[in-house]
């Protein structure tokens, strides 16, 4: 029941603002974590196999920057989704510690369910401890794991929010953690629209399909009635904010009825409703934000065309 009021209320918050929003998290039900799992392969998204890549590369060196010798680590990751990228630095963390904890946070059961399975086979030495729930829920059970920890923020997905909320969660994120402890944070880097803007909108329409989604979920858990073929799929560059922007704008003037909430949303021609904002990076706001949050960067590695960087960090006294 709390996971339907939380989606009521945001989106009668988002959709009755006089500039239309949802939050992106509203994106990963069943269908949608299927959804984002088919754009991670596609061939203009390149930023889950860069990643992948880089991680491939330094999952060892990572590991060993983080630990303590006299510590297990416990590896912690936030919007874990179906953790293909994790088992890297799993891997890695049994090669040096033998038997670990992996405590998974996402909002999509489903896609923890099937990380859990595959890790429960692959990687038998892991014990995995899935938690449902949005990152900031997680906090008391991270601090409870004890150190040393290691938590992945990786898929810049830190780049779904704007500044002041990416360091709002990391000094929540921050609190669960004890001096020493390592945030591994990964992000897109700034780079030509020209490669950007295809990567948000494929041609097979696969991205478009995920963005409309949302629609679709709406109409499902809220007793909507959005009419999918009224609304595209729109992604741009906003040059002056660094990042890429989906929206969903209405092909026609409207009503959509929501039932659950007793709601008329009216739109005119032309207007948008803004879903996902994915900032591109460069270090000194890497390194902004990271000191805002109590965190320090100790190292950052990339691939070679510089198209993304993953970096580990440091928790800081407070």
């Amino acid at each position: 029941m709390q996971a339907h009021a939380t989606l009521a209320e945001e989106v009668r918050r988002g959709l009755s603002a006089p500039a239309k929003s949802l939050p992106p998290h509203l994106f990963y039900d069943e269908e949608g974590s299927r959804l984002y799992e088919l754009i991670t392969e596609l061939d203009e998204y390149y930023p889950t196999r860069t990643e992948r890549a880089i991680l491939e590369r330094h999952a060892r060196e990572i590991v060993a920057l983080a630990s303590d010798a006299d510590l297990p680590l416990h590896v912690v990751e936030l919007g874990a989704g179906s953790a293909h990228k994790t088992r890297l630095i799993l891997a890695a963390t049994v090669a040096a510690h033998g038997p670990s904890v992996y405590l998974p946070v996402d909002v999509s059961a489903s896609a923890l369910a099937v990380a859990e399975a595959r890790l429960a086979s692959e990687l038998p030495e892991v014990r995995v401890r899935p938690f449902v729930g949005r990152h900031e829920d997680a906090v008391e059970t991270i601090a409870a794991l004890g150190p040393r920890r290691l938590v992945l923020f990786i898929g810049s997905s830190i780049g779904n929010f704007e500044d002041d909320d990416a360091v709002r969660l990391l000094c929540a994120v921050r609190r669960g953690l004890a001096k020493g402890d390592a945030l591994l944070l990964g992000t897109d880097l700034k780079k030509s629209p020209k490669r950007l803007v295809p990567a948000y909108d494929d041609a097979r329409g696969v991205t478009a399909a995920f963005n409309k989604n949302v629609l679709c979920r709406i109409n499902r858990e809220l007793d909507a009635d959005f009419q999918l073929e009224h609304f595209s799929h729109v992604a741009l560059w906003n040059e002056a904010a660094s990042r890429i922007e989906m929206h969903l704008e209405s092909q026609i003037a409207q009503e959509v009825r929501i039932g659950a909430l007793e709601l008329t949303v009216r739109f005119s021609r032309g207007e948008r409703i803004h879903t996902e904002s994915s900032v591109k990076y460069d270090l000194p706001r890497v390194d902004a934000l990271l000191r805002r949050s109590g965190f320090a960067r100790e190292e950052s590695f990339d691939d070679d065309a510089r198209l993304f960087s993953v970096h580990l960090a440091r928790a800081q006294a407070p």
